[in-house]
């Protein structure tokens, strides 16, 4: 069944998405899809503290396209009040057009090998540049029912690192009416180690009053 988000740009369209997102990490199941990227496109910004499930899944879509642009942005505005979804809609056929009127036969020049080569292998240096990163999925168990979840997650996100970012969260029931936290989180792969941040900041003094244990559900490469 399709999802409809209206008016991004707005307040109001803004909290229907926060309330969507409150307990997701992403729009449609546990893993970025197309449908992330159409209504990504469509939030103008970060909407930070004040929509904060809209805030954490934006940071994770940010790093998930970030790894695949390594070329430097210098940062664009867009003028009007048109939704960019639909702006990028409205310009497709165009560009469409222009694809037609390309020579895909055309005879290529000694020039135009050079040219092609020299773009190759600056695509290659700078992937070789850029720093891998990672997606992770973990669970943090707290001691007992008695825990205060609310507590254990606040000293989870309270870790800082160059290269650490945390993402969405939600409680999963375990059993005997304990819970354990499900938390993603984003790493370069360069400056963070996952069995570092578990063993040296997760589970020891402060933060070992509320984490019993830590384990990796899903590691990924983006």
């Amino acid at each position: 069944m399709a999802i409809t988000f209206s008016d991004l740009h707005t307040e109001s369209g803004l909290k229907s998405l926060n309330d969507f997102l409150t307990g997701k990490s992403y729009i449609s199941g546990d893993k970025l899809t197309k449908d992330d990227i159409k209504v990504y496109a469509a939030v103008l910004k970060n909407p930070g503290g004040s929509f904060p499930s809209v805030s954490q899944w934006y940071n994770c879509v940010s790093s998930h396209l970030a790894s695949s642009f390594p070329g430097k942005a210098v940062g664009v505005s867009l003028g009007g009040k048109a939704d960019p979804a639909q702006s990028a809609e409205a310009k497709s056929p165009a560009a469409d057009d222009d694809d037609d009127d390309l020579d895909l036969f055309g005879d290529e020049t000694e020039e135009d090998k050079k040219a092609a080569e020299e773009r190759e292998a600056a695509k290659k240096s700078a992937k070789k540049k850029e720093s891998g990163k990672s997606s992770v999925l973990m669970d943090v168990k707290p001691w007992d029912d008695e825990t205060d979840m609310k507590k254990l997650e606040e000293a989870v996100r309270s870790v800082e690192m160059p290269g650490l970012l945390w993402g969405a969260s939600k409680l999963v029931a375990v059993g005997y009416g304990i819970k354990k936290l499900q938390i993603m989180l984003t790493i370069v792969d360069d400056l963070v180690s996952v069995d570092t941040l578990i063993e040296e900041h997760l589970t020891v003094e402060p933060r070992n009053e509320y984490i019993q244990s830590c384990d990796i559900v899903a590691f990924n490469k983006i």
